[in-house]
């Protein structure tokens, strides 16, 4: 048990030698609201298509993105 309750337990003690600082700095993520219809949706599209709905809505954005750019 610990000599004080406030301090850790032995098991916690880490060894922070190789630890990389920020390793996640880079990476970034949004969240989108979908209204219930549109969610119910592609729920259903990526179901039928066997992928998640992250992947889904991904796939769609860059086709969407690529029909952007050609018409510029």
């Amino acid at each position: 048990m610990n000599a004080v309750p406030d301090d850790l337990l032995p098991e916690y003690d880490f060894d922070y030698s190789q630890a990389q600082p920020n390793r996640f700095a880079g990476r970034a993520a949004a969240t989108v609201t979908l209204r219930p219809d549109v969610l119910t949706y592609l729920e259903a599209r990526a179901t039928a298509k066997g992928l998640s709905l992250g992947e889904m809505v991904n796939d769609m954005l860059e086709k969407d993105i690529e029909l952007i750019e050609a018409v510029k």
